[in-house]
């Protein structure tokens, strides 16, 4: 009998045990080194992890068409975004370069929740530092936070789309439907869908023998046998 195909929920809580420097380690070795986005993105609250299968928005500075409501177009797609999203997701935002306003906030972060997400992801701004703070096994991650209303200012004009991230090793990194995002407060990592298995797996082990160096060195072990052992550093 054929193993059954692990589900979202069940690779999300894998994902959630790994730290992103093993994910970029892992990457790194598979020939995949550009994948951190700016440091600049991080987890707003530094003890928070952030792991889930991204959903995409793409979202612009540009006035809405002439003639339509702001708040209805941007309200619309608002709608669409929460009937997508599933059990192990993370919402993944390219802002289209505006730079000042607070893109969704503690309300609509609190609906992503309820829908399943595990996280959002801007390459800009979010608001409402106080009310994210609270919500349980939720991370935002951002360049900071802002009092500044996107209402007028900036609206979604597309759902799961590919998308660019600003990047660090790179101008940009792409992120699809379907990949992964990894964030801590060493950075945020995303990890293409079609090699999120192999990498999850071979970052699986660098976890087991960081840990087993971890443990050995606090229990006494010298640095030099615990490394001979783990090969580990």
């Amino acid at each position: 009998m054929s193993e059954q195909t692990p589900s979202v929920v069940e690779l999300q809580a894998r994902w959630d045990k790994i730290r992103v420097a093993n994910v970029y380690d892992t990457l790194d070795k598979m020939g995949y080194p550009h994948q951190c986005l700016d440091l600049g993105i991080k987890p707003l609250f530094p003890h928070r992890h952030l792991a889930g299968q991204v959903i995409t928005v793409r979202g612009s500075a540009s006035p809405v068409p002439h003639g339509e409501d702001e708040s209805d177009w941007t309200g619309n797609y608002f709608e669409q975004l929460r009937t997508i999203l599933y059990p192990g997701c993370a919402v993944v935002i390219e802002t289209g370069g505006e730079l000042h306003a607070g893109k969704f906030g503690e309300m609509t972060s609190w609906a992503l929740k309820q829908g399943g997400a595990h996280g959002i992801v801007l390459d800009s701004y979010i608001r409402d530092w106080l009310g994210l703070e609270v919500i349980p096994d939720f991370t935002p991650c951002a360049r900071g936070t802002s009092p500044i209303e996107s209402a007028n200012r900036w609206r979604i004009n597309g759902l799961n789309v590919n998308i660019g991230m600003p990047g660090t090793l790179t101008a940009r990194v792409r992120v699809s439907p379907g990949d992964w995002i990894i964030g801590e407060a060493d950075g945020v990592m995303v990890v293409p869908q079609a090699i999120a298995m192999e990498t999850l797996i071979k970052a699986e082990e660098l976890e087991f023998k960081e840990q087993g160096m971890r443990t050995d060195v606090a229990t006494g072990m010298s640095f030099d046998d615990a490394y001979e052992k783990w090969g580990r550093a």
